[in-house]
């Protein structure tokens, strides 16, 4: 019987909570909601309020009595409670916001000392500009032509997050960028939708190779081939000596062997990957540090500079005997 109302409230949470969170988006908007609206909202909340703790309440204390925490068994409530999916989505818009914030002020998304970023923005910059402009133009359009107030108003508010998330969207792409470590590590993303850590021993090979694979964002092969594509492309191509797991930006678990992603600068990735050295300067060690003037091992003497006598080219050789 509870599996049976858990299951009911998993679809009735995809129903009732974008609707709550669209009407308080409108009140902190300022639109003026009718009364019986309001009313039979949060009786509707209060209602599946009422079924998550007659169903969660024993999964709660089962939890406590094997001896987790007050905040380890409340977090595997609601992990039982909400969908996989949705808890995904709601976090990444609120990553996606956090990335605008970033955007504004000109800053990146955690990016360690030493770690050479790489962007993938360049093939969807001019989409998502034209879907910013489109949506302006929506909004202005039926701005002008809806006649209530009241569906006017929500039109207005819905369009205008919208133009937001499109603006957060891309910011998140722009501010969480490839990333390969001064280890040779390998770090890909996609804005806040997918994030995948590849460490530098597992990579065999990498080399440039422009693809335009069939699908969506993330497209897993049954040869095991990833497929992070930007703009319906990929421009570089990762073998590796295993397989490694990595998730969907819906919840959804996987592992790939082949890793093919976009980059817009395919050459100087590829060039950090096989020569990770370069990727940031050795740190000194301290004993060096005291002594700048001892040798070290990889040292490499400096070039002799050329004398003018040098500088000339040298005389043909004679012809053979």
């Amino acid at each position: 019987m509870r599996a049976r109302v858990a299951r009911g409230l998993r679809v009735a949470m995809w129903a009732v909570l974008p609707g709550e969170l669209a009407l308080v988006v409108c009140l902190v908007a300022g639109v003026r909601i009718p009364g019986g609206v309001l009313l039979t909202a949060e009786a509707l909340v209060v209602g599946m309020l009422a079924l998550e703790a007659y169903v969660m309440w024993p999964l709660y204390a089962a939890r406590r009595r094997a001896g987790d925490t007050r905040r380890e068994a409340g977090l595997a409530v609601v992990r039982a409670a909400v969908p996989v999916a949705l808890r995904r989505l709601i976090v990444h818009e609120f990553r996606a916001l956090h990335s605008l914030g970033l955007w504004t002020v000109r800053r990146r998304h955690r990016i360690p000392e030493g770690a050479r970023p790489f962007s993938y923005t360049e093939p969807q910059t001019g989409i998502m500009w034209a879907f910013l402009f489109v949506s302006v133009v929506e909004t202005v359009v039926l701005a002008l032509v809806i006649p209530w107030p009241l569906v006017h108003a929500i039109v207005l508010v819905v369009d205008v997050y919208g133009i937001v998330i499109i603006l957060a969207l891309h910011a998140a792409a722009v501010t969480r960028p490839h990333l390969v470590g001064a280890d040779g590590s390998l770090r890909l993303r996609y804005g806040a939708l997918f994030d995948l850590r590849v460490p530098a021993a597992a990579i065999a090979s990498a080399r440039v190779e422009r693809r335009f694979p069939d699908g969506g964002l993330v497209r897993v092969g049954e040869d095991g081939t990833l497929d992070l594509a930007v703009g319906s492309q990929t421009t570089v191509t990762v073998e590796l000596t295993g397989p490694v797991e990595f998730v969907r930006p819906l919840g959804r678990r996987g592992s790939a062997r082949t890793l093919r992603f976009h980059a817009d600068d395919p050459r100087a990735v590829v060039a950090a990957l096989t020569a990770p050295g370069l990727a940031a300067p050795p740190a000194v060690p301290p004993e060096r540090a005291a002594h700048p003037a001892l040798p070290t091992e990889d040292a490499v003497p400096p070039r002799a500079s050329l004398t003018p006598e040098r500088t000339a080219p040298s005389p043909p050789p004679a012809p053979p005997a």
